[in-house]
């Protein structure tokens, strides 16, 4: 891909809530419909979103195109590789809606699901993920905090450190969190969990962290977020969303499957104690297992 280091979709997805409405229209119908939206000219598209063919080419020219061909030709190459994708999926189109069985639900949000895992695992950054590695592994404290289902995530990550001997704390609320990122030092990392990048509280706590001195790692799926500018390091996901936002789909996934690679990555560094760690963490908690009696 010429324009630009993300697939088209995923670069369109990212842009979106900071798009003027016009422009947002015009996102969604590509999103929406890539295949309809790949074969229509300017004007069609202007007409389609209700604007001008001028918000058009903006708007194209924003996702780093210099002529429209290139982008519907992107949409294309984007359509045929989904196709592909979903080969293997159970075969459904469109959003959840009210008149879905629950069967349709099931394989709605499996889709859903298994392709934002797939486009987040083509487009992290190794790089950062790298750098993100290197900083878990030099820390002497780790300290995780999101909002909501963000929350769960990284709770998730801190238990998965906890397993390997890293000394990492999870935060449940603000207050708190901020708290103790005031006392953190250039010895510590924050690492704060945000599906917008734009969570007050979560943005305001790697602030914190970093005013500290502490490495901060910020895990979104929007890389021009407020999130990320106050992060060292950024682990960006590649989330689809449904209407049902609200239940986190499509980010909550995508965010567990970074923080499991940051976590084998960590591991992998430091394998022998690693290994020794989980071992030691598995006896334990096996042996507290209610076997059946013989």
């Amino acid at each position: 891909m010429a324009e630009g280091s993300r697939p088209v979709l995923i670069r369109i997805r990212a842009a979106i809530p900071a798009l003027r409405p016009s422009e947002r229209r015009i996102a969604e119908l590509f999103v929406g419909d890539p295949e309809v939206a790949a074969g229509l000219s300017i004007a069609e598209v202007a007409a389609r979103c209700d604007t001008s063919t001028t918000t058009v080419v903006r708007f194209y020219q924003r996702m780093g195109y210099a002529h429209y061909k290139n982008l519907r030709m992107d949409l294309a190459t984007e359509v045929a590789r989904e196709q592909l994708a979903r080969t293997s999926l159970p075969e459904v189109s469109g959003d959840i809606d009210r008149h879905d069985s629950l069967e349709g639900i099931v394989s709605k949000v499996a889709a859903n699901e298994t392709l934002s895992i797939a486009d987040t695992a083509r487009t992290l950054d190794m790089d950062a993920l790298a750098g993100a590695v290197s900083l878990v592994l030099a820390a002497r404290r780790i300290d995780t905090f999101g909002v909501g289902a963000s929350a769960l995530v990284g709770l998730d990550l801190q238990q998965k450190l906890s397993r390997i001997g890293r000394t990492a704390i999870n935060w449940h609320d603000s207050h708190s969190a901020w708290t103790s990122a005031a006392t953190l030092d250039d010895s510590c990392v924050a690492i704060a969990v945000s599906h917008t990048g734009a969570t007050v509280d979560t943005v305001e706590f790697l602030a914190i962290a970093r005013a500290s001195g502490a490495a901060t790692i910020a895990i979104t799926n929007f890389r021009e977020s407020p999130i990320a500018a106050t992060a060292d390091v950024t682990l960006t996901t590649a989330a689809r969303e449904t209407k049902f936002r609200s239940g986190a789909l499509g980010s909550r996934i995508a965010q567990l499957m970074v923080v499991d690679c940051l976590f084998t990555g960590v591991a992998q560094a430091s394998y022998d104690e690693s290994m020794a760690a989980l071992r030691n963490t598995y006896t334990v908690v096996h042996d507290r297992v209610i076997r059946k009696r013989t």
